[in-house]
């Protein structure tokens, strides 16, 4: 499957927008580690694994409903997250299902 997050510069069939969603969540563990790297600074590495992961599986959720609708590609790929309650976030992924 192809994503970009660009219109493409070919002739394709517009089949509708897709969209992939995940919501994650650190455990208590991760969260303490968290709160303890926030105080001296640097990558809250806890974090950024985490929205690493829902970013993927929310690509793969997008990916699966542009497949159902018989596409091969995706186009104007976007993310969006937020932050629901400390330690947990939810990534959305969304953009355009097309078939070249």
């Amino acid at each position: 499957m192809m994503l970009a997050t660009s219109d493409l510069r070919a002739e394709y069939e517009v089949l509708g927008m897709v969209r992939g969603s995940c919501m994650q969540a650190t455990h208590l563990g991760g969260d303490i580690m968290a709160s303890l790297r926030k105080l001296v600074g640097g990558e809250v590495s806890e974090y950024s694994n985490l929205l690493k992961q829902a970013r993927d599986e929310a690509i793969e959720a997008m990916i699966a409903e542009a497949k159902d609708m018989g596409a091969n590609a995706i186009i104007g790929v976007r993310f969006s997250t937020a932050s629901v309650t400390s330690g947990a976030a939810e990534v959305i992924a969304y953009g355009t299902a097309v078939r070249i």
